[in-house]
Formats: C-alpha cells, structure tokens, sequence
C-alpha cells in the first residue's frame, strides 16, 4: 500500500469515526423520555447524515401511541469539506432578516436554554432549536396537543440532551467553548 493509498485509507476511517462519534438515540434515556411522554417507548430509529461540513445524527423516538420525539442533532464536521459551518448555518436561519410579524410560524426567542434558542411552529405542530458552541439540537415533541405543553415538554428535553453532549469525562464534549453569536 502506498503513503497515498494509506493517508486516504485513514482520513476515511477518521471522517467515519466522526460521524459514528454523534449518537442522537444515546442523548436521551427511556426514562426522561417517558417522564415527558407519559408512555413507554417502542422504538428508536436512529440516522447520521454528512453534508459538506455539516454532520447531522437524528433519532425518532416511538412510543405504542401518537406520542413522540424527533432530535436532530447538527454539527461541523472537522473531516468534512470546507463549507457553511454549524454556527453559521444557524446564523443564516434565524439572524438572515427580519420575520414577518403576522406569520405563526416564525422564530420565537427562548431564553435560558444553551448559546441561544428559538421555537418555530404553529398552536398544531412545531420544533424547539437550540444553539451551544457549534452545535445545534432541534427537538419536536409530537402527539401533544397543547402548544405550550409542546415546548415545555421540548425544553425538558433540551436541558437534558445538552447536559449529556457537553461532558468531557464522558469523551462526548461536542462543543467548542461558547463563543458570541456574529451579528447578521
């Protein structure tokens, strides 16, 4: 094998040691599930995604019922090409312009939660994301119907699942340290 064959042999398996690095069905247990759902879960459908620069880990929570939870979990990819970084991705989604004031959908600020967090949805469905370092969480609570109860419920979640990525005895500190976010 050559040097070349070998440096690309490596980098492969480090991008790929990368992405199986990020678990989203590992940031939350049965029980804070369950505490939050009222139900058992059934199920857990995990997915990684690589896009560019960006690494995406999500995972479906399931329980016998309606009653669900969606995490994704988005970061950069240090073996990912050059491109649109985590922090930056979230700054052209929530900093691009100004949000039409008559529009339910729009980003709401929620304060206490991470670098920084919004809510997006309608009183029927909708999704909690959260900024730290340079990764974010999107959380979306399904088979509630309260809208509040839905973003209680998803800031629950939030707390734990930031609790658990940021860990360094753990070996699972994804974040890098908290740095502002740029200006649009």
């Amino acid at each position: 094998m050559s040097p070349i064959q070998l440096m690309v042999m490596l980098a492969a398996l480090h991008a790929a040691d990368t992405v199986r690095s990020i678990d989203a069905c590992a940031l939350l247990t049965n029980a804070d599930l369950e505490s939050i759902l009222g139900e058992t879960i059934k199920d857990r459908k995990p997915g990684t995604q690589v896009a560019g620069a960006l690494t995406t880990s999500q995972c479906f929570f399931a329980s016998a019922s309606a009653r669900s939870v969606s995490l994704t979990l988005t970061r950069t990819n240090p073996a990912g090409r050059s491109g649109v970084t985590a922090r930056e991705y979230w700054r052209k989604q929530f900093h691009a312009g100004e949000h039409d004031a008559e529009d339910d959908r729009r980003a709401r600020p929620v304060p206490g939660l991470g670098d920084e967090a919004f809510w997006t949805g309608t009183r029927f469905a909708g999704a909690l994301y959260v900024l730290r370092g340079d990764v974010f969480l999107r959380i979306s609570v399904g088979g509630i119907g309260d809208e509040k109860a839905r973003i209680d419920a998803s800031k629950r979640l939030a707390r734990e699942v930031l609790r658990r990525v940021k860990n360094p005895e753990l070996g699972n500190d994804l974040t890098n340290s908290k740095s502002q976010i740029p200006n649009s």
